[in-house]
């Protein structure tokens, strides 16, 4: 098996040598499929020979002859829509948004995946067409409630494949499976044709056996839909430098139900996090872990009975009796009840607020700890909810996540790593995710092939709709007004001194302290340490309307050779400013003050 493409990198290098062609990958994916004989993960299998016969014309794009699983919850024309529930199936008239956009890529479309009933849940084991087996150990739960799209793509029958993710359905079930899961922001990919959970959390996810690859798929199906009220405009972006700054969960905020083997392998990761250069931030998430609390005891379970309500007026026995049980609770809220639950939504929203202001991004563990069949079959409802701790309130909170495999437990079983970042910057949790994948030693699903070696990065560059802004003062990550940034959806692509033409100088003024920057001949100043972020047009046109005299937007020279916008300061401004330049940037002046203080 290693020595067939198992990666969408790999598929594309043996499509362009000659050695592979896409007839010949999709007989190679139905003689894998055949030969796991596991009937549960697919729900519903193309013909080989249909999908044979559409490799021969397919669209030179970016997933050209990629073989996709879909969950079966989204759309495919043609194919049956079942949400693992035999009552509700239906043809679908048409493809889903995400679907069309797989087409138009040049994906080819293998079939549909089992899940967790009506995607309610996190263990994989609530389908009548059975439990597709975890490919790491058939006694631990295979996830869910994407669980055959996650098996798909960990046993190596496929590449890509796409689930859906409400409460860590797209997480979950990477974590469990060895794999990677992207959770992208909100809006990004288009959720028409889905067939929803709770419609205003619900979105698309991707499994994947590297980073790499989920940000190819991230790129080739993010995309604004008009058709889907919920969809938004997201800037996909590229990624990125390594976040250095990583929150962690402080020692109260630490949940592994008292196992201590998935507490050392958590440990363990964030030691890799460290030998990469990161620097552990402990963070109380207490906010968080109360706003994932809202997501089943509080109303948003009526949207589960909303999407679903006519099923259970004409046929509730059609349910699994799990699935029945939780959505039947919705009954006990009231439109009060709804709007209530907003309202301690928006409370935790805007307490988990100054948390973004001094990390780069967040890494809890996937899952407190492993969950088996037997532990489920015992109780199928507190071993779900355990798996959720981590996973609950990144939806709510409009966040974005990336769960990567990560160093295993001492007795084998997977314990896993997810990144969480504001909305919007799903690029930027793409690079650390690889490098920890490939640091924490883990194969590829149960491949036993290891992730392969990263390419050094280009420049990280803003993607063709968006403007580049160099900072050098106040606005620089974990500074007073870097929340500015945030709030229009900058993401940061790199750190990088200027040419050593410039001057800095600390301006007077009231309220957060701010430099001044100075183009002086060239060869004559310093170099001057700056950020370079990413704005949409819109975006960019709202901050520099907002910028005070006597700073204003010039262009900057930078030693990697890029030239973006950036702060500028008339010179009359500095006349009775202190020169900083001698310090190299705004953030070694400010910690030499701050080290003055204390002397």
């Amino acid at each position: 098996m290693s020595e067939f493409p198992l990666t969408v990198a790999q598929y594309r290098e043996a499509y362009a040598s000659g050695a592979l062609t896409p007839m010949e990958a999709v007989r190679e994916v139905y003689r894998r499929i055949a030969a796991l004989a596991d009937p549960a993960v697919f729900l519903t299998l193309r013909p080989e020979a249909e999908v044979a016969a559409e490799a021969r014309d397919l669209p030179a794009g970016p997933l050209h002859g990629i073989p996709v699983a879909v969950k079966d919850n989204i759309d495919v024309a043609g194919l049956p829509t079942t949400c693992a529930c035999p009552d509700y199936a239906r043809p679908a008239a048409q493809d889903a948004g995400v679907v069309t956009r797989l087409r138009q890529a040049g994906a080819l479309i293998i079939g549909k995946t089992n899940l967790d009933q009506f995607a309610t849940g996190l263990v994989g084991m609530r389908s009548p067409y059975g439990v597709p087996r975890n490919t790491l150990d058939p006694a631990l739960v295979p996830g869910g409630s994407s669980s055959g799209s996650a098996v798909a793509v960990a046993a190596g029958l496929v590449p890509l494949a796409l689930g859906t993710d409400t409460a860590g359905s797209g997480r979950v079930p990477a974590g469990l499976n060895n794999i990677v899961g992207l959770k992208p922001t909100l809006g990004a990919l288009s959720t028409r044709g889905v067939v929803p959970a709770c419609r205003t959390l619900d979105c698309v996810s991707i499994f994947a056996l590297t980073a790499a690859d989920a940000f190819e798929g991230l790129s080739a199906l993010a995309g604004f839909d008009a058709a889907d009220p919920f969809s938004r405009v997201v800037p996909v972006g590229r990624p990125g430098p390594l976040p250095r700054r990583i929150g962690v969960p402080d020692a109260q905020s630490r949940r592994f139900a008292g196992d201590a083997m998935s507490e050392a392998a958590f440990d363990a990761g964030l030691g890799d996090l460290e030998a990469l250069g990161a620097t552990l931030v402990p963070v109380d998430l207490t906010p968080f872990l109360a706003a994932a609390a809202l997501l089943y005891d509080g109303p948003w379970v009526a949207e589960r009975w909303e999407a679903i309500r006519d099923v259970i007026a004409a046929t509730p026995e059609a349910l699994h009796p799990v699935t029945r049980a939780i959505t039947e609770r919705a009954t006990a809220f009231s439109a009060a009840d709804a709007f209530a639950g907003r309202y301690r939504l928006a409370e935790l929203r805007r307490a988990t607020e100054p948390v973004w202001q001094g990390i780069d991004a967040l890494c809890v563990p996937t899952f407190p700890r492993p969950q088996t069949v037997a532990a489920l079959e015992a109780d199928p409802i507190g071993p779900n909810a355990e798996l959720g701790t981590y996973t609950n309130f990144v939806n709510l909170l409009d966040l974005c996540a990336l769960a990567i495999p990560s160093r295993p437990r001492a007795d084998g079983w997977p314990a896993g790593l997810t990144l969480i970042a504001p909305a919007g910057r799903d690029a930027a949790l793409i690079s650390l995710g690889d490098a920890l994948h490939r640091a924490g030693g883990c194969s590829m699903g149960s491949t036993g092939v290891a992730p392969p070696q990263a390419s050094v990065p280009d420049t990280p560059r803003a993607a063709d709709d968006e403007i580049e802004l160099a900072v050098v003062g106040a606005h620089l990550s974990g500074l007073p007004l870097n929340g500015e940034l945030t709030a229009l959806g900058g993401r940061l692509l790199r750190a990088v001194a200027t040419t050593p033409d410039y001057r800095l100088f600390a301006l007077p003024g009231a309220g957060p302290r701010r430099p001044g920057l100075i183009r002086v001949t060239d060869g004559a100043g310093t170099a001057i340490a700056t950020e370079v972020w990413a704005l949409t047009p819109e975006a960019f046109g709202r901050f520099v309307a907002a910028i005070p005299a006597p700073l204003g937007i010039g262009t900057l020279r930078l030693s990697d050779g890029t030239t973006p916008k950036g702060f500028l300061c008339e010179p009359q401004g500095v006349r009775d400013a202190e020169d900083v330049s001698a310090h190299g940037g705004w953030r070694a002046y400010l910690a030499a003050g701050q080290a003055r203080a204390r002397i």
